[in-house]
């Protein structure tokens, strides 16, 4: 496996990749690799030649009392991991790579980045499908795959790639779970021993949720916000940002359940740690 650290270089190799008639995969990451990272490596090696992981701690898409500075990283643990997976080039660049002195282009992507966590974290949208769009461009891939866990992102790059005409196939992996039920997650190493009680609040919250849709008389998306949203703040150190029942298209809220319905939460533990998760109802 190698390591490439340059702009040029990296889109060098994928040209000279593409010449050879290879189909490249890429797997783009904040490193801190998990079993969920590992799952959407193997994912790329069954459908592309070359699977490039990009391991770039993005600034643009971290607001200003984020946790930039405290991202978890260790590049020698994620080569040895990434290279177990049979990748061809894990690409880590230097942030002054990816933006050199005088890069003021951002994309944007109206609508869907209005809600959930857009409303939160205002131009974090416009970090993601900037760097992504970076990316694609730089290593030239014909699929590229994603975490559902981040439900709204996914749905925002499969708009920018649709707008900007991006030949590139985008594959949503379906979330990977520890054997509790929590989302897997680089920040899930933030979690401290009596804080667990509470990040496992969402998985549970979630599959009462579909038990309730399961029932004679199914109930409204109101009622569904109303039961998850008492049972996640049932725990003190949970504070929600949303619980929102939203079309997996639009992102709109539905107005009854249906197969396209998605159940989306974010919530904050003792304010120090986001957590997402989500899962269709039906």
């Amino acid at each position: 496996m190698q390591v490439v650290t340059t702009p040029k270089e990296m889109q060098a190799l994928a040209l000279t990749w593409r010449r050879d008639g290879l189909k490249i995969g890429l797997v783009p990451t904040m490193g801190w690799f998990h079993a969920g990272h590992l799952a959407l490596m193997r994912k790329a090696r069954t459908v592309t030649d070359r699977v490039v992981v990009s391991l770039f701690v993005n600034p643009i898409q971290f607001g200003p009392t984020e946790d930039l500075d405290n991202y978890p990283h260790d590049l020698e643990r994620d080569r040895r991991l990434a290279e177990a997976e049979g990748v061809a080039v894990l690409y880590a660049p230097d942030v002054a790579l990816m933006y050199p002195e005088g890069c003021t282009t951002r994309i944007h992507v109206d609508g869907l980045t209005a809600g959930l966590c857009g409303a939160s974290r205002p131009g974090h949208f416009d970090g993601v499908t900037t760097v992504v769009a970076k990316l694609f461009n730089l290593t030239l891939p014909h699929s590229a795959v994603f975490g559902e866990k981040d439900f709204q992102q996914l749905a925002v790059i499969r708009q920018m790639v649709r707008d900007l005409n991006f030949p590139i196939e985008i594959i949503g992996h379906p979330i990977v779970r520890e054997q509790s039920g929590l989302a897997m997650s680089s920040r899930n190493t933030y979690l401290k021993e009596d804080e667990m009680d509470a990040a496992h609040s969402l998985s549970k919250a979630i599959t009462h949720a579909k038990k309730m849709v399961k029932q004679a008389e199914r109930p409204s998306p109101e009622q569904i916000k109303e039961a998850v949203s008492g049972l996640i703040v049932s725990h003190p150190q949970c504070i929600i940002d949303y619980v929102e029942i939203v079309d997996r298209t639009s992102l709109q809220p539905c107005e009854r359940i249906s197969s396209e319905s998605m159940l989306v939460l974010a919530v904050n533990i003792n304010q120090r740690i986001r957590l997402l998760d989500n899962s269709a109802l039906l």
